[in-house]
């Protein structure tokens, strides 16, 4: 198969992925929670009580630790949403007012474009578009707003299972960028449109990279790889504007993705052992930097 034709079937059969799986946003929460004042751990659970899937986390877990369990569940529920036949897919290029909605969860929109933002960049000049809004970006800055007021609970509960997840997803480096090129003139999509095999295969750096910690839907696997995370740095885990964080996510994209043996087209491309290491350390910092800062917000927000 021919480059040009290559990318147009990427570009026909792509859409933005997942940041992290069901295990990297639930390691992200464990991590957060670990990090919770009493106050907010306890404000956190009653608001999580309203979500409609509550009874459904309850049914998986079990122990004295419940909570904690739960919490973890709950940074999936944006994920969960796409599959539940309740929620309507309103595409990835959202229109009029209710692309912005927070009204709680008569909301049933699956907001897929909340997931990211495409901040482009372009190594050989390629002219640039985006990002669109609403995105990860503007959400988060919202969503913190109304979970510091003295907005109903039905509406703080929904902010907080996008905050649990959003602040997870724009850790994720692709995530935060989308790449153009000549090859890719109208952006990879944050490396969705870049294959890493050929045709019918499906493998797409994207979900390389959300799935580079492994994978496992089990909480108490998620707590345990938590546990073994690094420390963030204390003066990076202390920055709590989220524009920063994107910026970061966006420069990483840039020095550690798409490097060799990425080339600037739409692949196929072989990653190589050093890349495959270097994503796995990359990752593991950026979950724990995620989950030591979703607490430091929910810290802020909740105990009061």
């Amino acid at each position: 198969m021919s480059r040009a034709a290559l990318a147009l079937v990427l570009l026909t059969l792509s859409a933005p992925a997942c940041a992290w799986n069901r295990l990297g946003h639930m390691m992200v929460a464990a991590r957060a929670y670990g990090e919770l004042t009493a106050a907010a751990r306890a404000r956190a659970s009653a608001l999580l009580k309203l979500n409609p899937s509550y009874a459904q986390w309850v049914a998986q877990v079990s122990g004295g630790e419940r909570d904690e369990r739960i919490f973890m569940l709950a940074a999936n529920w944006a994920d969960d949403i796409k599959s539940d036949p309740g929620y309507r897919n309103d595409g990835e290029h959202p229109k009029g007012a209710d692309a912005s909605l927070n009204v709680g969860y008569s909301d049933t929109l699956q907001h897929r474009y909340w997931h990211y933002v495409d901040e482009p960049f372009s190594p050989d000049h390629t002219p640039l578009s985006g990002p669109q809004v609403p995105n990860a970006l503007t959400q988060i800055t919202a969503f913190r707003k109304v979970l510091a007021s003295d907005a109903s609970d039905a509406v703080k509960s929904y902010d907080l299972v996008w905050l649990l997840h959003l602040v997870g997803d724009v850790h994720q480096p692709l995530h935060a960028t989308s790449r153009f090129t000549q090859a890719l003139p109208a952006g990879d999509a944050g490396g969705n449109r870049v294959a890493l095999c050929l045709m019918p295969c499906r493998d797409q750096l994207h979900a390389f990279w959300d799935d580079v910690l492994g994978s496992s839907s089990v909480p108490e696997v998620a707590l345990q790889r938590a546990r073994r995370l690094p420390r963030a740095p204390s003066r990076l885990a202390a920055i709590d504007d989220e524009s920063r964080w994107v910026q970061e996510s966006f420069e990483l994209a840039q020095q550690v993705v798409y490097v060799p043996p990425l080339g600037p087209g739409a692949g196929p491309y072989s990653l190589d052992a050093h890349y495959r290491a270097q994503a796995r350390k990359v990752a593991r910092q950026q979950v724990a930097l995620a989950g030591e800062r979703l607490a430091r917000l929910l810290n802020e927000a909740l105990d009061r």
